[in-house]
């Protein structure tokens, strides 16, 4: 049976299939598609609609700017070794845009629990007696400060997703242009793109309800440096390839 110009069943099963297969394994062995999200949440206590809203926006612009990039090449007649370059030096900028952005947030929660520091005040009363209290400035003056962060947090997050290729998706989709099928290309790119951000949130969700259960205690203050430093350690680990 044809589906399309030229294309059969079982061709249209066997790439459909393959393209949510890759997107599955694409996802699963990029901890940057899911660890940051799970870092920022538990450090900003974000709701699990919201960090998976936020999830599912950042996915959906990491997958689309690929998609968009193949069409585009695919209706100019770009080579697959040009949009395989192309993609190359995207992942470049996402990783450095990634490291950068680990090691900002690193130094600013680093920042962040330092003002939060508890120390002693010393009082005396009018009957002459002493007494201290443990005061922490953060409590008045840190908070307005956290508030400005929360946007920019995000669209810098969704920002270095924009940029962070899928490598997998463009031999997918130039086979069944090759063929003449765009109905086949949509279908490619449709399976691509539900698998990776299927796996993208039930990863987010599922990492996130485990980190619920870790209580930081005394480190509490030190949410948005630990956050930071797992951001950053996955700069480096797309970046350098650890």
């Amino acid at each position: 049976m044809a589906i399309g110009l030229g294309v059969q069943m079982n061709e249209w099963m066997l790439l459909t299939a393959a393209a949510a297969g890759t997107g599955l394994l694409h996802t699963l062995i990029g901890p940057d598609h899911y660890v940051p999200f799970v870092a920022l949440s538990k450090a900003r206590s974000w709701s699990k609609s919201k960090t998976l809203w936020i999830t599912f926006l950042c996915g959906l612009g990491h997958v689309a700017s690929s998609v968009l990039i193949g069409l585009v090449g695919i209706a100019v007649g770009t080579t697959l070794f040009t949009l395989e370059g192309v993609e190359s030096l995207r992942g470049e900028i996402a990783g450095w845009l990634l490291l950068a952005f680990g090691l900002s947030y690193l130094s600013w929660g680093l920042h962040a629990a330092w003002k939060q520091r508890p120390h002693v005040h010393l009082h005396q009363h009018e009957d002459g007696e002493w007494h201290d209290h443990e005061h922490r400035h953060a409590e008045g003056h840190l908070h307005p400060h956290e508030q400005s962060t929360k946007s920019l947090t995000v669209w810098v997050l969704f920002i270095v997703f924009v940029f962070g290729p899928c490598e997998a998706l463009i031999p997918l989709v130039m086979v069944p242009a090759a063929m003449g099928s765009w109905w086949l290309v949509l279908s490619v790119t449709a399976a691509f793109g539900l698998a990776t951000l299927g796996t993208m949130l039930v990863l987010v969700f599922s990492l996130s309800f485990g980190f619920e259960q870790v209580r930081l205690g005394p480190f509490a203050r030190y949410g948005h440096a630990l956050a930071g430093l797992v951001i950053t350690a996955c700069g480096v680990a797309i970046q350098f390839g650890l």
